[in-house]
């Protein structure tokens, strides 16, 4: 693994041109925060190192094989369990290991549980516990706090920076106060 470099990314819907030319530097190992207005980018930018987008024109140069997100929306499996969302990227052998996740977010009790069932801050929580439980060597994390009252997602956060402490992890926010708790280096759009 090494550092991600973006050079020259553009990319457009039809005549709305969301990235122009974007040059930065995603550092291996660290938090880094994508910031800026609504519109200016920042979800077609995760979506385009995720592989589910593709830029115009440019380059990006350390991409790794494994990736791993939580997007704006939760995207479950809302049939299967908590616990089975999680074994959906981890697979069964590390069940102990994906409880133990599920354990710290709060949702021991419910790992069972069809997560149709769920609240929406308890669905954000089982979306991070996936993408946590998939280990990327690069986590994208598209405003993975949103939804999350102000005691969990403190709670969630700090759980967060435990578990992808010395990971690449690309965080989209619009709270620059998530950047400041994460350490992250910024790129503003």
């Amino acid at each position: 693994m090494s550092d991600i470099v973006i050079k020259n990314l553009s990319k457009s819907f039809g005549q709305k041109r969301v990235l122009s030319n974007l040059s930065a530097v995603i550092p291996e190992g660290r938090f880094t925060a994508v910031m800026g207005a609504s519109g200016s980018g920042k979800t077609t930018l995760g979506r385009i190192l995720l592989g589910l987008e593709r830029a115009d024109s440019g380059s990006i140069e350390g991409l790794p094989d494994r990736l791993s997100a939580v997007f704006q929306e939760d995207r479950l499996f809302e049939e299967f369990s908590a616990l089975s969302n999680l074994r959906a990227v981890a697979g069964r052998k590390r069940d102990g290991e994906m409880a133990a996740l599920l354990e710290a977010l709060g949702l021991g009790r419910e790992i069972n549980a069809p997560v149709s069932s769920f609240s929406g801050g308890m669905k954000r929580r089982v979306a991070i516990a996936r993408a946590i439980a998939a280990q990327g060597e690069l986590t994208v994390l598209d405003e993975p706090f949103s939804g999350l009252d102000g005691e969990t997602k403190l709670s969630v956060m700090a759980f967060v920076r435990q578990k992808l402490s010395g990971k690449t992890v690309l965080l989209i926010t619009h709270d620059p106060s998530d950047a400041e708790f994460f350490g992250a280096e910024t790129i503003r759009l």
